[in-house]
């Protein structure tokens, strides 16, 4: 007995991973959180070290989760996202902008509504919110639904 498992199909082709939702939550974190904070401790800017394992890293995880979970409906994905009629770019090009769009207003308020409503300091942590968060939305949702898509079944005629 082998202690891997077999992945091919019937015709000996390799068949996707099943979707694991923690696994894309951390690599979600951790990609970001690497890539940046190796980048940081290179190029000598502290900010962004320590905003790529909060902020970015952090956003990245709750987006993939929110979108991996929303994509999976427990278990049962959506017909409309699993259509064959509809481009896959097309469900990944939505999703990315509606995350886009969400982090965007939470970066501004984050940014903007904060320092002037509450005890909380702005700053250049507050302000670096606004790149960020859209940012790290965006990249997570377009990898999470690209990968989502890759692991359903596609019917061989």
């Amino acid at each position: 007995m082998t202690a891997t498992k077999d992945r091919t199909g019937p015709r000996g082709c390799p068949t996707p991973r099943p979707f694991a939702l923690w696994r894309e939550v951390l690599t979600a974190y951790a990609a970001p959180a690497l890539t940046a904070g190796a980048a940081g401790i290179a190029t000598g800017q502290r900010e962004l070290a320590v905003a790529a394992v909060t902020s970015i890293a952090g956003t990245s995880a709750v987006v993939a989760f929110l979108v991996g979970a929303w994509l999976r409906n427990g278990g049962h994905p959506r017909r409309w996202t699993r259509s064959t009629g509809l481009p896959g770019a097309a469900v990944t090009v939505v999703l990315a902008v509606a995350a886009t769009g969400a982090a965007a207003l939470l970066g501004w308020f984050a940014a903007q509504w904060l320092p002037a409503h509450t005890p909380v300091p702005g700053g250049p942590r507050l302000e670096r919110l606004r790149i960020d968060l859209p940012v790290s939305a965006a990249l997570a949702a377009t990898i999470v639904t690209l990968r989502w898509r890759s692991t359903l079944a596609t019917p061989r005629r």
